[in-house]
């Protein structure tokens, strides 16, 4: 029988307080007296276990069919992760009513299990019991989340034969599930039918459009919201952020600012992210003055971590730990969050012993623990800690080492020089190497000139098959390094037959609230010629100062004279000579690189630290350099 032809039919009767006993020896009376201490003893559990003498005491007495009873049992055991115990309870029901199949249905859905939440309702529909608006909207949740299109669709063809497709609930539930599939012609037909397209629709519709990457669709639909609440600028945020957008989501912010609509906690932390993604320290620190300010905002593990994560991720490191201190609990991933950028910012030690406070706590590592402890352990070359802190993973908490774990050993190995012990630690893994293991420990072998284990790594690297543009060009500079420069054209001509475009280098620093960035060579600023003339002027002084350009970072073959020039119009370099030009003298310059530093801008950076004065962070893309009196905080190996 089709589901969408089926006839609405059933001689359903909606429980009422006069329904029939079961036990003749049980009056009436007693019997509702007995079901509201059922009820009311049901709904004071705090546990799953308190639920069983409960119901033990309900089969004794005989009420183990009543309706009510029955309802706020699968609801609680549902409720208190006791789904399967729910189901058992539910196989044993006479005549399951509409009510009893929608506590389970949610029980099903609420634990994720959406395809026997799907399964069940259907079973409703065989028995001819007629569904209502709520285990209508239930269902289509489950169709959404399990991405059930056929199975959705049949609901939906149900709900329109029953007269319920215009309900409010179900017309919302119906845009989510068609947005959740993909379909937006349907979720935007159901839209379009609503007679009132409030905000909380349009936040719906917005957000199915975000989820599959469709930016300017949902702009598009926000614009045209007249009164926006909270909720619909907070998903808008949100989804600009997961979507990679993270300069028009601060901009969206202002926006809302300037509206006076007052943000709440989980609008505050998409905020957060951006900033942390986009290193924009200034508008971070102010959403941190908000908050202070606005008390309805508390300093909870969510807006906590967020904020710790936005001055590590930001170059502030200090501030991360004076948040952390501040913070009256903690748990696991605030821990973790703080490890990671203790970690970022070359503070091994410090991170180790947040680590160890941990443990004290009471609390247990994750996997996510460890790999932040051993990226700790790595930055700063605790090869024997690190090795230690790797074993007693599984030994004494039961995690069993990732692909992230092992690669973090491999880095750890390759920094120190131990390239063969780093080899044979990835031969004798339990799993297969991925490309980016492999290319930590080539880089390891340019790194420390063992250009033969090099090319035994590259060999490897080339027949792996899942390869991105990075690993290609670290293959082509490490033949180049070794002077092999056939080879070295022969990577990049593959790279072009296969259309693997190089990733540009990209600088950005924030200056005055805005975000500004840099590519090689970039002439789009609009102060490009104040910057280029201050980056002639830095050269002179180096060149004065002793600097002479590694000029072998250049892996191409051309003229000295060409390699010096390419070097010089670096990203980061016209990242910093804004920051020289446009900031205030002693005041630190932030800069963010989608890419690592190259050695001679690391020793560039150091140089021009010194002879102006000023503190000079740079976050690369694994880590925080920090550039003061000619030193980096990396030691000068990264």
């Amino acid at each position: 029988m089709s589901y969408c032809t089926l006839a609405v039919v059933g001689n359903f009767t909606y429980p009422s307080t006069s329904t029939s006993n079961p036990n003749p020896k049980v009056s009436i009376s007693n019997s509702t007296q007995r079901r509201k201490e059922f009820v009311s003893l049901l709904k004071n559990c705090k546990d799953a276990n308190q639920i069983l003498p409960i119901h033990a005491k309900i089969i004794r007495t005989g009420h183990d069919q009543d309706p009510f009873i029955l309802f706020e049992l699968l609801r609680l055991s549902s409720t208190l992760s006791s789904v399967n115990y729910a189901s058992t309870i539910f196989q044993l029901v006479h005549n399951p009513n509409v009510f009893l199949y929608t506590a389970l249905i949610d029980g099903f859905v609420s634990a994720g299990s959406y395809s026997d939440g799907i399964s069940l309702y259907f079973q409703m529909i065989n028995r001819f019991i007629v569904p209502d608006k709520y285990v209508i909207t239930s269902v289509l949740k489950a169709c959404g989340s399990r991405f059930a299109l056929r199975e959705g669709k049949e609901v939906h063809c149900q709900a329109s034969k029953l007269g319920l497709s215009s309900n409010r609930s179900i017309t919302m539930k119906l845009m989510e599930f068609y947005g959740k599939c993909g379909e937006f012609d349907d979720a935007r037909k159901v839209f379009d039918k609503m007679t009132e397209r409030d905000v909380v629709a349009s936040t719906i519709m917005i957000s199915c459009f975000l989820d599959h990457g469709l930016v300017e669709q949902a702009i598009e639909v926000f614009d045209r919201v007249r009164v926006k609440d909270t909720v619909c600028w907070t998903a808008m945020i949100d989804g600009l952020v997961r979507n990679g957008e993270m300069n028009m989501a601060l901009e969206m912010f202002r926006e809302m600012q300037k509206g006076n609509m007052r943000p709440n906690e989980v609008t505050i932390v998409c905020v957060l992210s951006a900033c942390s993604q986009l290193g924009a320290l200034e508008l971070g620190r102010w959403v941190h003055s908000y908050i202070g300010k606005h008390h309805t905002i508390e300093l909870s593990h969510f807006v906590g971590g967020a904020l710790i994560s936005m001055y590590s991720r930001c170059g502030d490191i200090d501030e991360a730990e004076r948040i952390f201190a501040m913070m009256k609990e903690r748990n696991v991933i605030t821990y973790n969050l703080m490890i990671s950028g203790l970690a970022m910012h070359g503070k091994s030690i410090q991170a180790i012993e947040i680590f160890r406070g941990m443990i004290k706590q009471g609390l247990l590592p994750t996997s996510v623990t460890f790999v932040a402890i051993l990226n700790a352990c790595s930055h700063r070359g605790l090869v024997n800690l690190g090795l230690e802190m790797f074993h007693s993973m599984s030994r004494d908490y039961g995690i069993p080492p990732q692909i992230e774990h092992y690669g973090c050993i491999v880095d750890l190995l390759g920094r120190v020089g131990h390239l063969k012990e780093a080899y044979n630690f990835i031969q004798n893994m339990e799993i297969a190497p991925d490309h980016v293991m492999l290319g930590s420990l080539l880089s390891a072998c340019k790194i420390h000139g063992n250009f033969e284990l090099g090319e035994q790594v590259a060999r490897i690297l080339m027949n792996h098959g899942v390869v991105d543009s990075g690993t290609y060009v670290l293959l082509a500079n490490v033949y180049a390094s070794s002077g092999k420069w056939k080879e070295a054209a022969q990577i990049r001509a593959k790279m072009k037959e296969g259309g693997i475009q190089k990733e540009p280098g990209c600088s950005s620093i924030e200056v005055n609230n805005e975000i500004h960035e840099f590519l090689l060579g970039d002439l789009r600023h609009p102060q490009k010629e104040k910057i280029y003339n201050k980056l002639e002027e830095l050269n002179q002084v180096l060149k004065e100062a002793g600097h002479i350009p590694a000029i072998d970072a250049v892996l191409h073959d051309i003229e000295d004279w060409e390699k010096e020039q390419a070097l010089a119009i670096h990203s980061e370099r016209l990242a910093i000579c804004y920051g020289l030009i446009s900031t205030k003298p002693c005041t630190t310059i932030r800069v963010v690189k989608n890419l690592r530093v190259c050695d001679d801008c690391h020793s560039m950076i150091k140089l021009i630290a010194k002879i102006t004065g000023r503190k000079i962070v740079v976050r690369d893309r694994k880590r925080f350099h920090h550039f003061e009196n000619g030193n980096c905080s990396c030691g000068d190996y990264w």
